[in-house]
């Protein structure tokens, strides 16, 4: 499910599960062309999902679609790219944020509650009916949310087909990224699991902006392992180490050294790397065996 806040053409494609199948579609991912079906795990809303007990630094529990959390091997293929909030998306942010239902991606995102615009809601009542913790109230027949009784779950975002809850961002980079280790340490944890990552167009920006740069680097490869954290540290060495693509925005800026680092001077990727490690996700240490 797609995070709420993004831009009005991308969450137009991306608001529910028959949306996201047709976006899919109109992508290349469908039985015809990869030979599998598409499933959005968190079902037709955002809100069929498992809460994981993992009783760790930033959260108790992980919020992770349903069908995800019911596979009993996890395969996760990840395209390695950078990312304005996180530095870098790979296999971390594949399995935490990706595998998050939407109140799952909430959390992720942002401490706040949600608030209400009066200017898009038309007073259907859903987020009343749904909200678990009876916080929402139609008033003038416009909802409102009593943030004293609002538990932050992101129900009502998730039900909502008008966007009116409206959430603020507001955590910081490195608590995002944490808190994403986290919930990928929920995905896979006790599982069998592989991780995939392809290392070509590597954007300076998320797949999920509706336009994207020159790719920063020339094609490397792709890259897997059963460690994710291990994968992404790998991913980032060898982007690191290759040359400026040229007509990218590092080439125009002439930086050299950590290249997430350079376009993002505010994120700090290596910790989700750090307390991936620390929590037991995987090793930041890894061997490079190059296959021909």
């Amino acid at each position: 499910a797609a995070p709420q806040g993004e831009n009005a053409a991308a969450l137009a494609k991306r608001a529910n599960a028959v949306d996201h199948l047709n976006s899919a579609m109109e992508n290349g991912f469908n039985r015809i062309a990869v030979g599998c079906d598409v499933i959005i795990a968190d079902g037709l809303w955002g809100n069929e999902q498992r809460e994981i007990a993992i009783d760790k630094e930033l959260c108790r529990t992980a919020k992770i679609g349903s069908a995800i959390a019911d596979a009993d091997v996890i395969i996760s293929l990840s395209h390695f790219k950078g990312h304005e909030l996180t530095g870098f998306g790979g296999a971390l942010k594949n399995l935490g944020m990706g595998s998050g239902s939407r109140c799952g991606k909430l959390e992720m995102h942002s401490t706040s509650h949600p608030d209400i615009d009066t200017d898009k809601c038309i007073g259907c009542g859903q987020c009343v009916k749904n909200c678990p913790e009876r916080a929402i109230s139609l008033n003038d027949r416009k909802a409102f949310i009593d943030h004293a009784k609002c538990v932050g779950c992101g129900q009502c975002v998730a039900v909502c087909r008008y966007g009116a809850p409206e959430v603020e961002w507001d955590d910081s980079s490195e608590v995002v990224n944490k808190k994403i280790a986290e919930y990928a340490y929920a995905v896979v944890h006790g599982k069998p699991a592989l991780h995939v990552s392809v290392i070509m167009d590597v954007s300076p920006n998320c797949d999920c902006w509706p336009f994207n740069d020159v790719p920063i680097v020339p094609d490397i490869g792709m890259a897997a392992s059963k460690d994710p954290v291990a994968l992404d540290m790998a991913c980032a060495s060898l982007v690191n180490e290759a040359s400026v693509g040229k007509g990218s925005v590092l080439d125009v800026k002439g930086k050299k050294g950590d290249k997430f680092k350079a376009i993002y001077p505010n994120t700090d990727w290596m910790t989700g790397m750090d307390h991936g490690q620390r929590i037991g996700l995987g090793k930041k240490e890894y061997e490079l065996v190059r296959l021909k």
